[in-house]
């Protein structure tokens, strides 16, 4: 913890009513009364400086919602697909690395003295975790003034979605230096891809004030019963994404974390904790 700020912070974290609290916000953000749309979204774009240039819709009195502002959708040559080759990993999203490496037998690395687990990550289940022994990892931070919108790393089929409730914990550096376990007790939505490389996880990962988490192929997936829920998407009609293709969005700021097989992804020497990605670069 880096000062007693931080410290008050977590704190305050545990004594609020995180669902409640998130509940409340979701209402707001889904208002279509255009005083309390406008007044958030002018609000929001003031404190965190945002910039609608990117966007399909530049006009900010155009978004009929506090929650279609958040995802708006950005221009088609606003993020090129810079991974374009046949085994490289496109970033996700926007936002900063969290962290990234090698996941040490089934433990991944957190923050300085906190790591957390494969199986309880994945809601518990051994089987599921055993694919990614020893792998690698990346932990990406969606900032409240990124771009929300979720896009696949690399080409897969959809095998099965994994919905983990659990906390909502905010996940900024400040919570994840002092919450143990942070993204393995935020409630969270585990998608289980099959590529030509082997299974890759992408995890949606919950956080305090975030009104929902949304995929293309399901709409939106939380909040639902506090179980662990798993849809089987291959007794269905095969769902393909491609490599950049849109996977799902968060109604707030929050987190994704990938995993790969041991032996089936690398990353990039300047990638390190704080790097910032504001396209879909390239990391492995």
């Amino acid at each position: 913890m880096n000062n007693w700020r931080d410290k008050l912070f977590v704190t305050l974290q545990y004594l609020v009513p995180q669902h409640g609290l998130s509940r409340l916000v979701g209402m707001l953000a889904r208002s279509e009364v255009p005083w309390i749309k406008t007044t958030f979204i002018n609000l929001f774009m003031k404190r965190f400086g945002i910039d609608l240039s990117e966007a399909q819709i530049e006009d900010a009195d155009r978004f009929p919602t506090f929650n279609a502002f958040f995802t708006r959708a950005l221009k088609p040559d606003a993020r090129p697909l810079e991974a374009s080759g046949d085994n490289e990993i496109a970033c996700p999203a926007d936002g900063a690395v969290s962290q990234l490496g090698a996941i040490r037998a089934n433990q991944v690395f957190q923050a300085k003295g906190h790591d957390y687990s494969l199986y309880d990550l994945l809601g518990g289940d051994s089987a599921l975790a055993s694919e990614f022994t020893n792998g690698q990892f990346a932990t990406i931070y969606l900032s409240p003034r990124d771009y929300h919108r979720v896009h696949m790393p690399f080409t897969g089929t959809l095998r099965e979605t994994r919905y983990v409730p659990g906390d909502l914990f905010s996940v900024n550096e400040a919570t994840a230096n002092g919450v143990p376990n942070l993204f393995a007790r935020n409630e969270r939505l585990v998608c289980i891809f099959d590529t030509e490389q082997g299974p890759m996880a992408v995890i949606l990962v919950g956080a305090m004030i975030v009104a929902g988490i949304e995929t293309v192929f399901s709409g939106q997936v939380t909040p639902l019963p506090k179980q662990v829920v798993t849809t089987d998407y291959l007794r269905t009609a095969p769902i393909t994404l491609e490599k950049g293709e849109e996977l799902g969005r968060f109604l707030l700021g929050s987190t994704v974390v990938m995993l790969f097989p041991e032996g089936k992804a690398g990353f990039e020497d300047n990638l390190k904790a704080g790097f910032p990605f504001r396209e879909q670069h390239d990391h492995g």
